[in-house]
């Protein structure tokens, strides 16, 4: 098992890590609370997908199976309009693969007719209400650079 360590959050915050990866959510904050879960649940599931990013299944003591979950911590962050176009501009510029929930998906009901939404709306007109990414904590961190974690 990794060491734990203290380490200091691009917000400031501290907490106790043992991962070199970062998973991470960043949402509009001015969405209502059902949007949040929404958007969170969709975009993570991105993240999921990729390699290496869930850990083994479960079982408890009475031989019952569960799914496997993350093996690293998931930070939440709330931003702006401003501060979204920005991550997203900096995850781009570093390389990173970002999932996306776009304000138009909110009336959408199945993935052919998100991805069509998505795909009719060049980048910079895309009105992007959450991503969510998974990278290297340092490269994280600079995308992440003067975000709040979402309280």
């Amino acid at each position: 098992m990794d060491d734990v360590t203290k380490e200091q959050l691009p917000s400031g915050e501290v907490q106790n890590s043992s991962s070199s990866m970062r998973n991470v959510i960043v949402l509009r904050a001015d969405l209502e609370a059902w949007q949040r879960l929404n958007v969170a649940a969709f975009t993570i599931s991105g993240v999921a997908s990729q390699e290496g990013a869930v850990g083994e299944i479960y079982h408890d003591a009475s031989g019952n199976h569960y799914l496997p979950m993350f093996h690293d911590p998931v930070l939440v962050f709330g931003v702006t309009a401003d501060e979204m176009a920005r991550t997203m501009e900096r995850g781009r510029t570093r390389g990173v693969r970002f999932s996306i929930f776009t304000r138009d998906l909110f009336n959408t009901f199945n993935d052919a007719d998100n991805r069509a939404a998505v795909a009719r709306v060049t980048a910079p007109d895309l009105d992007v209400v959450g991503m969510a990414f998974r990278a290297d904590r340092k490269v994280a961190d600079k995308i992440l650079k003067g975000l709040k974690l979402l309280k």
